[in-house]
């Protein structure tokens, strides 16, 4: 009935979490659990309990989000395809609900499922989003969605109390039918990580399915993930993404506003918002982030 894929790199104790409470809360859903390792070097992947339903892929390298998820999808056969983060973990119902809502006849269009996110402290994540536009992203690189959050594509402002169709739901917890993953060929692999969900999300509603979020359903996220350990690493692949999103799928003109403004824009608003705080980490990460890798 359902495949569940998580890719981990470093995440140290959160794996073996998020790989328990699948275990703990699964007996009546049938599942394979594959876990691929992108090259960990904390000895994150080796503290994972063995268990019949889990396997586990070595890559023995970083391959990136995107391909490892493809590589970790490939190793099952259910109809569908759960992608959760190692900084994921799941509640007693998270997966018996959703998979109900899937399998309601009434939802047969709808392609891609989110749950409600909550952290230690039961805060509510703003994990959905609209689909990214060159005006969007433009605001995102001048700076003004830290004081206009509405004009960028997060859906900070709405509090996330309510099931409804979404653009976007977060790829922390992706549930997708198989059919429609291998529709679309997967994630596509030039995204190393982020906004290889948010593409897909826009390829599926692009050929009719739909996206729904549900707020009657809850799962566990940290939130940030690994990529707090290389926070100007991560910076360069967001602002990487964004670009190969923006010559994907927007018009020429756009994209190359796009490129423009995150290369010679943005540096100067993040590191005005960064003396705005006193921020000098967040500084120094900007200017690594943009053009160290670049």
């Amino acid at each position: 009935m359902l495949d569940i894929v998580t890719v981990n790199w470093n995440s140290g104790l959160q794996i073996n979490r998020c790989v328990r409470s699948v275990i703990a809360f699964s007996s009546k859903n049938g599942l394979q659990i594959t876990v691929v390792d992108n090259g960990s070097i904390d000895g994150s992947i080796d503290a994972i309990k063995p268990d019949p339903r889990l396997s586990i892929i070595r890559t023995g390298e970083n391959l990136g989000f995107g391909k490892a998820c493809n590589l970790g999808s490939k190793l099952g056969g259910n109809d569908f395809l759960l992608f959760l983060n190692p900084d994921a973990a799941l509640f007693p119902d998270t997966l018996e609900k959703s998979l109900a809502f899937m399998q309601d006849p009434a939802n047969a269009q709808v392609g891609i499922c989110g749950v409600q996110l909550q952290d230690e402290s039961g805060h509510v994540a703003r994990s959905c989003s609209r689909f990214p536009s060159a005006w969007r992203f433009f605001a995102h690189s001048m700076g003004v969605v830290h004081f206009f959050p509405r004009l960028g594509h997060f859906m900070a402002a709405w509090p996330h109390d309510q099931t409804r169709e979404v653009d976007h739901v977060i790829g922390a917890f992706f549930l997708v039918r198989r059919t429609l993953f291998e529709q679309l060929g997967g994630f596509d692999e030039r995204f190393f990580v982020y906004l290889e969900d948010v593409d897909f999300s826009y390829r599926a509603h692009q050929a009719g399915w739909k996206s729904v979020y549900l707020a009657d359903v809850q799962a566990f996220h940290a939130g940030g993930g690994t990529s707090n350990q290389v926070k100007a690493r991560r910076l360069f692949y967001s602002l990487r993404s964004r670009l190969l999103y923006a010559f994907k799928h927007f018009s020429l003109l756009g994209a190359w506003v796009i490129l423009l403004s995150t290369l010679l824009l943005e540096p100067l608003t993040r590191s005005a918002y960064a003396l705005l705080r006193g921020s000098w980490p967040a500084l120094k990460e900007t200017w690594s982030g943009n053009y160290k890798r670049i």
